[in-house]
């Protein structure tokens, strides 16, 4: 999230224009009754080096990000067009970094650190029958869930080690900035340095990583089929 994770893989044979129809499921039948039409239970949103990424799992993934960030109620909330580019942006993010990961054998997520992801979700719900309802709802179960955490955790690593370091800032650049904001900051310098000092280093961080993405996407394989998939582009 290198050992594999039991991502779903496809070859690129599998694609074609736009959406893709995946192999229909038939359930059981009566004796006797017609056969049943064959029915689309997934697409294609996007292959990202040579992995397929399928509707369902975007969704489950971005209902899994919508409950670390914002509780249970905005995971049940209707996806609309413009969540679903955001969290396809994080999966082919995490999936690069992870997967740049496994060419190192490098960044494994530790189990404790996979474990106390999952019981932070879990402590989002009610009891453990919600959460089994959450994911039932998404055909999920909770070894699906934990190589999702598992790949946030490793992709989080990978990143981390390659500008964490590069990401702090001085008592110098602390001290430069609240003087040039000192008006609009207000409080003297030693009670806000800390909350400062951490807003710079954040800033920062998010500032290195736009670029460290940039760089991993430069020479990846990535194919956007769904039509909502289109590159997001500032």
């Amino acid at each position: 999230m290198g050992a594999p994770l039991g991502r779903r893989r496809a070859g690129l044979g599998l694609l074609t224009v736009g959406w893709l129809t995946l192999v229909p499921v038939l359930g059981v039948r009566p004796a006797g009754a017609a056969e049943p039409e064959g029915r689309i239970i997934d697409r294609v949103v996007a292959v990202i080096e040579e992995q397929v990424l399928t509707l369902s799992e975007l969704e489950f993934e971005t209902r899994v990000a919508l409950v670390q960030r914002g509780g249970v109620r905005a995971a049940e909330a209707p996806l609309d067009e413009r969540t679903l580019q955001g969290a396809l942006e994080l999966a082919i993010n995490q999936r690069l970094l992870v997967a740049s990961a496994d060419r190192l054998q490098a960044f494994p997520a530790e189990r404790s650190e996979v474990e106390a992801r999952l019981r932070d979700f879990r402590d989002r719900f009610e009891d453990e029958l919600a959460l089994l309802a959450f994911l039932a709802r998404y055909d999920a179960d909770v070894d699906q869930l934990s190589r999702v955490l598992e790949r946030g955790v490793r992709a989080e690593r990978v990143l981390d080690s390659r500008i964490r370091l590069r990401a702090q800032v001085s008592e110098t650049e602390v001290r430069r900035y609240w003087q040039q904001h000192s008006e609009t900051l207000g409080g003297p310098y030693e009670l806000i340095r800390d909350n400062l000092k951490e807003k710079l280093v954040r800033e920062r961080y998010g500032q290195l990583a736009a670029a460290e993405f940039a760089q991993v996407r430069a020479g990846a394989r990535v194919r956007r089929v769904a039509p909502f998939a289109r590159e997001v582009r500032p």
